[in-house]
């Protein structure tokens, strides 16, 4: 069975593409809700080709992480469409972060937590919380599993590409791994009907 890391240098080369009628009539605009009121050092973990550069904050300094080389090798070449102070890329898992504790004054990560395992969840919520600083905010953009009748049945039907290409689920909820990861829930409310989900949530004081 393939790995993310392999499913996403597979699909790199592809993804833009696969991925462009979601981006124009969707992403683009929830992507600066990730953003309202971050600035100083942040961290964008799962960053992919780097969609989300455009919004990053005025004068941010952004750390972005991705497991695959494929994937930040076309971020790269999006780096000067930011307005952000800098912008540095990483290979690394979200599930083991080299930082030092509270080195982020805050984090996102753009539909990730649709892609980590149920194992995964837990623990990359305690790595999000140790290296963001106490009181900074942490903020999800994630698929969930629609409730209505149509969207539904899309979901059904999408499921099996979702999870081949991406390792994509519907059925993950991050916010039921708070618990021991050093993390408040501060809002979670859909953003796009019920399919996307908006979480915040801050790192609570030691």
């Amino acid at each position: 069975m393939p790995t993310n890391l392999d499913r996403y240098e597979r699909i790199a080369p592809f993804y833009d593409w696969l991925d462009f009628p979601f981006e124009y009539r969707c992403y683009r605009r929830i992507r600066p809700m990730l953003f309202e009121g971050l600035s100083g050092r942040l961290l964008d973990a799962g960053v992919g080709t780097g969609r989300n550069f455009p919004f990053y904050p005025r004068g941010s300094r952004v750390v972005g992480i991705d497991i695959s080389p494929a994937m930040l090798a076309c971020a790269r070449r999006r780096i000067e469409n930011s307005v952000a102070a800098s912008i540095e890329l990483k290979k690394m898992d979200v599930t083991a972060l080299h930082f030092p504790d509270g080195t982020f004054d805050g984090a996102i990560a753009t539909f990730l937590f649709c892609v980590l395992p149920d194992e995964s969840q837990a623990v990359a919520l305690r790595e999000l919380g140790r290296v963001v600083k106490a009181g900074g905010m942490i903020r999800l953009l994630n698929y969930v599993r629609p409730r209505g009748v149509v969207r539904g049945a899309f979901a059904r039907l999408w499921q099996p590409f979702a999870e081949w290409a991406f390792a994509a689920s519907f059925d993950r909820r991050p916010e039921q791994s708070i618990i021991g990861a050093r993390l408040e829930l501060v809002d979670c409310r859909y953003v796009v009907n019920d399919l996307i989900k908006l979480l915040t949530m801050r790192v609570a004081q030691p």
